[in-house]
């Protein structure tokens, strides 16, 4: 068998357009009836309108009253503030706290405070002895130095002076030559013997002028013995002599 021969043949509703048009006509009657009633309710309702006449004559207008104004009632006195009362406290006994108790002092040891004292003593003794003696030391170094300074002092002095005696002597005794231009210096080594005596004379820078070095040279000479020091203490074998011919 073909698929032709199994295949069902379509059959046709004869109800099925019967219900349609029966459902069509339905639901057109029923808009119809929904209209029609909402028209009918929708007619405006009439108004009826009634006038009042009052025939009775109108009052006499009364007059105003003005009301009465009362005075202002004074304000009421502020509330007085009473003080506050003092809070009683209660009575709680206070436990005080235990005081510690003094400790023992240690009893000092009067040996060793005692020689502790002696010890200071001693070292502080020491001390100003020391200082003591450093003082007297520096004041007699200053002493011996201010000493010394002065017997320089008074020995440059005494040796100045005795030079100027030999000077003096040897200078009376110099024969000038002529032309000497300037003041030129002519220095002469001398040892003495300490009588005076002149044992020899040496030159040791001429004055540039040959005349008058032989002139100085000549009048030390002559002038033996040499005036001694007021102080023998003071003599000296070896002495620098200078001399120009303008000194007096």
């Amino acid at each position: 068998m073909s698929a032709d021969a199994l295949a069902f043949p379509l059959r046709r509703e004869p109800a099925l357009l019967r219900s349609f048009v029966l459902a069509a006509a339905m639901h057109a009657a029923l808009i119809a009836v929904m209209f029609l009633g909402v028209r009918f309710q929708s007619h405006p309702p009439a108004t009826v309108e009634v006038e009042l006449w009052d025939t009775s004559p109108p009052p006499p207008p009364q007059a105003e009253v003005k009301p009465e104004v009362k005075p202002e009632p004074p304000p009421p006195p502020p509330p007085k503030v009473e003080p506050e009362k003092p809070v009683a406290k209660p009575d709680i006994a206070v436990q005080k706290k235990p005081e510690p108790k003094p400790k023992p002092k240690a009893k000092p040891e009067p040996k060793r405070d005692r020689d502790f004292e002696k010890r200071m003593r001693e070292q502080l003794a020491m001390e100003q002895k020391s200082v003591a003696e450093q003082d007297a030391q520096r004041k007699e170094r200053e002493l011996k130095a201010l000493i010394a300074k002065r017997e320089a002092d008074a020995r440059s002095r005494a040796l100045a002076a005795w030079q100027d005696k030999i000077r003096g002597k040897i200078r009376g005794n110099i024969i000038l030559p002529q032309g000497i231009p300037g003041n030129p210096e002519a220095i002469f080594d001398v040892a003495l013997l300490p009588t005076g005596e002149v044992l020899s004379v040496k030159q040791r820078r001429s004055s540039g002028h040959p005349a008058y070095d032989e002139a100085v040279y000549r009048a030390i000479l002559k002038s033996s013995p040499l005036p001694k020091p007021d102080n023998p203490a003071l003599f000296e074998r070896q002495l620098e002599l200078r001399f120009r011919p303008l000194d007096k």
